[in-house]
């Protein structure tokens, strides 16, 4: 199945703590459905100090799944992601405005 999100894409999010938040996708697990977003769902890790690193508490943002996230349109609202032909290219569009993504 073609990816409707990818990496460098603005999203929003839909459901959880960091609802309304929008931020740019980083990385994408297809096999896992999950994807981490920049600024969003952040957690403390612990981090032991090593020779070249200072060590503490570290904040590291976390996978979400992709059916929390909403690719954001031109207009900076939350849209659905289509597929169409142009030019004999399979390009992706967002549904509420028809832009080409």
């Amino acid at each position: 199945m073609a990816a409707k999100l990818k990496k460098g894409d603005k999203v929003v999010v839909l459901a959880g703590k960091d609802k309304g938040k929008t931020g740019e996708i980083q990385s994408v697990d297809p096999k896992a459905g999950k994807a981490v977003v920049e600024g969003v769902n952040i957690a403390i890790r612990h981090q032991r100090q090593t020779q070249t690193a200072q060590g503490g508490r570290l904040p590291k943002a976390l996978p979400i799944d992709l059916s929390n996230l909403a690719i954001v349109d031109a207009n900076g609202k939350a849209s659905r992601v289509g597929f169409r032909m142009e030019e004999g290219k399979k390009v992706r569009f967002a549904k509420t405005t028809g832009d080409a993504i």
